[in-house]
């Protein structure tokens, strides 16, 4: 573990009726205790998992376009709103590490073409692979110990059978090499992962929850088990 607490700091100047405080989850946020390697957020679109997880970024001092501290090129929109607002508490504190942000890959890749050695990627640009190859490239290239990882939706670009190739090299990345990882995420395989922290941002407040508690478990799990009736409820329905 290295980020132990994630702290909201509030200034007499702040506007409550201005993003990002108009998000209900991050309104309400004072502190987030952090006691596991795996973390995941977990919640609707729109609910704060991504702003908090750039939030983070912004203060680990990565790109919030994406990437590490050594990437730099700007995308429009990209800066955290939130970031000036938290402050982190670690034990001990890593510079290492990387946020991925799926919707910005493609600029990512571009600024590694144009500017980093294709060796750290498998010896192949990010852009001749296609978009599932080039995150496993990533994970298992990039990726090595003592770092923390911020990841918004891997699961974008990967298979169900690449979402459990991505577990296999994460679990290898906590275990074996002494990193963390927070992930903001929708994929119930992904979800999977043993012991992991699972934090709902639904209900307008930070709750933890146990996976098979879970939307997507339980929405997945009910979906299998009872597709004709629940296509039929859901296509034919008033």
């Amino acid at each position: 573990m290295f980020l132990k607490k994630i702290t909201l700091l509030r200034n007499e100047s702040d506007i409550e009726d201005e993003y990002p405080f108009t998000i209900p989850t991050i309104n309400k946020l004072t502190e987030l205790e952090l006691t596991n390697r795996v973390t995941f957020l977990v919640g609707e679109n729109g609910t704060g998992k991504s702003t908090l997880l750039e939030g983070i970024a912004d203060n680990c001092e990565f790109n919030t376009a994406g990437g590490s501290r050594n990437n730099l090129y700007e995308v429009d929109a990209s800066e955290s709103a939130l970031g000036k607002h938290l402050r982190l508490s670690w034990m001990p504190k890593v510079t290492n590490g990387f946020f991925l942000r799926a919707e910005t890959f493609y600029q990512f890749a571009s600024h590694v073409d144009d500017s980093e050695s294709t060796r750290h990627y498998g010896g192949k640009s990010l852009h001749e692979q296609s978009h599932g190859e080039s995150f496993l490239s990533l994970f298992l290239n990039r990726f090595n110990g003592r770092a923390i990882y911020l990841l918004d939706e891997p699961e974008a670009a990967l298979s169900p059978q690449r979402q459990l190739s991505f577990l296999r090299i994460m679990h290898d990345l906590v275990k074996e090499e002494d990193c963390q990882f927070i992930i903001a995420t929708h994929s119930p395989i992904i979800l999977g992962y043993p012991n992991a922290t699972i934090l709902s941002f639904d209900n307008g407040e930070i709750e933890e929850l146990e996976y098979e508690m879970t939307g997507h478990y339980q929405i997945t799990k009910y979906f299998l088990d009872h597709r004709e009736k629940f296509l039929q409820e859901l296509l034919e329905g008033e």
